[in-house]
């Protein structure tokens, strides 16, 4: 049974808000996993990637996280005054900055290693379910890019 048109314009029917409500439920979440690790989770995800990574540009640092650099700046700018990254200028291009974990933020990475768990267990979802959302989040993600591509 489809919902009627006039059913379209309810905020229980907007996918973006449920989107956008479960968003700040892990953001909830969050803030009480990571407090033992001094990370807000903008920072997490930072830290997710130079672990990743390890060395990076900051502008692929940001393509990956989708932040745009006046975001970007101040959150690398908090993690390495807690001694966690280090920007350097590139040798090769002065106008690149690198971004790397310094050796207190690699140590970091071992008392992260619960968070996932945590977080996964606060789902209240299987794994394969997890796996399965996180699937069709990426194709929305990727739909909704390529509409906002072609405007």
């Amino acid at each position: 049974m489809s919902t009627p048109t006039a059913d379209w314009l309810r905020l229980d029917q907007q996918i973006c808000f449920s989107l956008n409500a479960a968003s700040r439920a892990f953001g909830g979440v969050y803030r009480v996993v990571l407090k033992d690790l001094g990370l807000t989770y903008p920072q997490y995800l930072v830290m997710l990637v130079l672990w990743e990574d390890g060395e990076l540009p900051v502008k692929r640092l940001g393509e990956r996280l989708r932040l745009d650099s006046g975001t970007l700046s101040p959150l690398l700018k908090r993690l390495e005054a807690a001694g966690l990254v280090r920007r350097e200028r590139s040798a090769r291009d002065e106008r690149s900055v690198q971004v790397r974990p310094t050796e207190e933020g690699l140590a970091l990475r071992e008392r992260a290693v619960e968070v996932p768990r945590r977080i996964a267990a606060a789902t209240g979802f299987e794994l394969a379910e997890i796996e399965e959302l996180r699937a069709r989040l990426d194709r929305l993600t990727s739909a909704l890019d390529r509409a906002a591509a072609e405007g």
